[in-house]
């Protein structure tokens, strides 16, 4: 049995560990700080558990030596330094990591270790990556991209219109970190929450867009002229997280506060996490669009991909759990199996124009019970 080490086990890690042990053909172990997580997890599905921090790249660096290959999945803050040590530990990872630096700057590392590195490799960043290689692979001439992304909760609840649906610290970099796009075939920066527009998404309704930065490694291996993506959320949200953000609620500079200095940021955490969390029993869901236009056989082309998830009644799996963890895992195998060996870090754009690998993931994905819509438009000239 392969030996899989799974780096977290919050509402994604805990459905990637499920999904890697579910077959029985591989020793799963969840590494986690939270024992009453691991016990949970535990208790739930066929796993094992090891208790470690990793923030101590000493002992992600130990502990990954006795696995043949490890699923990253923990928070974003985190996630360079958790690469780093496995890389240095020599295994294979796929990582799902929402990391604010370019993973890609270890890319020398894992060849010089022989291992293969796969990041990004969730839902979005991730199945988008996806799509947008397949697009520049397909296309002659691309011209431009548009990535619409967003996890819903089903139901609206005064006030914020939202629930999070994966880790909340990575939610509020979203309205944080600067978005980069390319416009014009120029790299720009906007603020985030920047341009806010109404979407009307089929089967959902109608819900509000807005920049952010999630375009990553695409800036530069994705070749168009223009290039953007923005996060969905119901109506109303986003000018709530726009006062809070001018309020300097958000902000990560300390202020004293009678003696005590505190970043504004962690208070704001503390007191929002609580009001975000999905109550028991409560559904949401998970959309992404992608659409691509450019040129194809001297006819301007658009194609668009379209996945739109909901809650897994029978399990209480979210949906964004399951779109961000199943393309992880499906690749996992694949590493595993050796049909997918190629030492460096690779986002999964790369991987857009292999035609083989397209399908396998469109058809494991939909044996679990997610699925994607592809289709091409002609436009007119």
């Amino acid at each position: 049995m392969a030996r899989i080490g799974v780096l977290g086990g919050g509402l994604v890690g805990g459905v990637m560990a499920r999904d890697l042990a579910a077959d029985g053909e591989h020793e799963v172990t969840v590494v986690e700080r939270d024992e009453t997580v691991l016990a949970d997890l535990k208790r739930r599905w066929p796993v094992r558990t090891a208790r470690a921090d990793l923030a101590d790249a000493g002992a992600v660096r130990s502990l990954c030596g006795g696995f043949d290959l490890v699923v990253g999945a923990a928070p974003g803050f985190l996630g360079l330094s958790v690469l780093r040590a496995v890389l240095e530990a020599g295994r294979d990872i796929v990582d799902i990591s929402f990391m604010p630096e370019d993973a890609r700057t270890l890319d020398g590392l894992a060849r010089e270790r022989g291992v293969t590195a796969v990041v990004d490799c969730g839902v979005a960043p991730g199945l988008s990556n996806l799509f947008c290689g397949r697009a520049q692979a397909r296309l002659d001439r691309l011209e431009s991209v548009r990535i619409l992304v967003g996890g819903l909760p089903a139901v609206r609840r005064w006030p914020w219109e939202y629930a999070a649906v994966f880790s909340p610290i990575d939610v509020i970099e979203e309205y944080t970190r600067p978005a980069r796009f390319i416009d014009h075939g120029d790299l720009v920066v906007r603020e985030a929450l920047s341009e806010p527009s109404l979407v009307e998404i089929p089967g959902v309704g109608t819900v509000e867009a807005f920049n952010t930065d999630g375009l990553r490694s695409l800036l530069d291996t994705i070749h168009a002229p223009f290039l953007k993506e923005q996060t969905l959320r119901w109506p109303g949200h986003i000018e709530k997280m726009r006062v809070l953000r001018h309020l300097g609620l958000l902000s990560s500079e300390p202020v004293e506060v009678g003696g005590v200095r505190i970043r504004p940021i962690d208070l704001t955490a503390r007191l929002l996490f609580p009001q975000w969390r999905l109550q028991p029993g409560e559904e949401e869901l998970t959309v992404l669009r992608v659409e691509a236009e450019g040129r194809r056989r001297d006819r301007r082309t658009r194609l668009v991909w379209d996945l739109l998830d909901r809650t897994d009644r029978a399990t209480g799996e979210t949906s964004m759990a399951r779109t961000t963890g199943f393309p992880a895992t499906i690749v996992a195998r694949l590493v595993l199996s050796g049909q997918l060996r190629r030492p460096g870090v690779h986002p999964p754009e790369v991987f857009g124009g292999d035609e083989a690998l397209y399908e396998h993931m469109r058809a494991e994905l939909r044996r679990r019970g997610v699925s994607f819509a592809e289709r091409e438009e002609a436009l007119p000239d």
